[in-house]
């Protein structure tokens, strides 16, 4: 008999619970847009892209950015969750990771002054009037970058309105079967935009000093928290820094980890960069789990767990990153799309005593003796 217990399996395949979560491994798949949705509703495409991975034996998935708002999308192309009907659709991509034991989450976003956009295939560039082009809006009247159109300063009254709007997705997704929801405070879009002092000018409670620029994040995560059951995990994904003299420092995202553990965050999903340009990279030239550290400091200054991405694509180094403590989860987009068999690939470099343990029966059956 295979000899798989913990000590024998390396870090990237042991078990990990959050709340009443179980993840059977440490991947996981990061939100990708796909650009291709019909009115915030899935299309086949959308599942026929999830069952690869479902099938690839990861340890949980997260679906991609999906508007709170129909204006809260990034383009015309994006999922949303601002229509009671949508949740049908989104139910069959829970469906699709449960038949195969791995649970799956939503990554709630509001676009911010980053929609209104083009989908990328066609420039990605902002959408024109009287062509599909609606209104932005932001913390303060401050376009993204050149070219782009100057959003909306919102209100007091339309920033209560939008936090209503996450919980009422949250309720939502919870309908739709998802296992854990993530708000994305990351990559220059509305919540992010609040918390760093390049977009947010503002001086009121919604902005100013580091405490003030904190409230949108924290009031997010709090409403959305309280559309959740208890036993299912928050996560928030987070631009650790800016990468400008001027932005948002680690320091800053110390502080702000802190105050959102507080409010029922379970997992900061760390990231950096995208508060100018439109690609929403982070400022420092990417390289092989460049991001890593940043996971690594919030999760131990601030006692939380994290999850790490930004090019890992090696199995020694994704295994490094959970045996090292640097981060509890490990998110992979890019690699899954060229290898939705990495989990498979990636056990049998590390040694793993029953790699075929880890893909549906069938696959495992039949692979196992191929290899032999």
């Amino acid at each position: 008999m295979t000899d798989t217990k913990p000590e024998n399996v390396p870090a990237l395949f042991r078990p990990y619970s959050l709340r009443e979560l179980t993840f059977s491994n440490r991947v996981v798949v990061t939100p990708m847009c796909q650009y291709i949705a019909d009115d915030g509703h899935i299309v086949d495409w959308h599942l026929e892209h999830h069952g690869r991975f479902a099938l690839g034996g990861v340890g949980g998935a997260c679906v991609e950015s999906t508007g709170v708002t129909r204006d809260g999308r990034i383009t015309p192309g994006c999922l949303g969750i601002y229509l009671d009907e949508h949740v049908e659709g989104l139910s069959r991509i829970t469906a699709t990771y449960h038949r195969h034991d791995i649970p799956v989450g939503i990554q709630l976003s509001h676009s911010g002054r980053k929609g209104s956009a083009a989908v990328p295939l066609e420039g990605a560039q902002p959408l024109e009037q009287g062509k599909g082009a609606w209104q932005t809006v932001a913390p303060s009247a401050i376009a993204m970058t050149d070219g782009w159109p100057v959003p909306h300063a919102l209100s007091s009254t339309e920033i209560g309105e939008l936090i209503g709007e996450f919980e009422t997705a949250a309720r939502r997704a919870v309908a739709a079967d998802f296992d854990f929801i993530e708000v994305h405070g990351a990559h220059g879009y509305l919540i992010n935009s609040f918390f760093s002092p390049i977009a947010n000018q503002r001086d009121d409670e919604w902005g100013g000093d580091l405490a003030r620029r904190m409230a949108l994040p924290l009031a997010v995560s709090e409403a959305v928290r309280s559309a959740m059951p208890s036993g299912m995990p928050l996560f928030y994904r987070t631009s650790v820094v800016d990468g400008f003299d001027d932005g948002v420092t680690i320091e800053d995202s110390i502080e702000l980890a802190r105050a959102l553990k507080q409010k029922g965050v379970d997992l900061l999903d760390c990231s950096s960069g995208g508060i100018v340009g439109a690609s929403g990279r982070a400022a420092e030239r990417p390289s092989p789990g460049y991001l890593v550290p940043y996971a690594k400091t919030l999760r131990e200054e601030a006692d939380i767990p994290t999850m790490a991405v930004g090019l890992i694509v090696e199995a020694d180094q994704a295994n490094d990153v959970v045996e090292s403590g640097s981060a509890d989860l490990v998110a992979m987009g890019r690699q899954l799309l060229d290898d939705p068999n990495f989990v498979l690939h990636a056990a049998q470099t590390l040694g793993h005593p029953d790699p075929w343990s880890l893909l549906p029966p069938s696959y495992g059956f039949f692979l196992s003796r191929w290899y032999r």
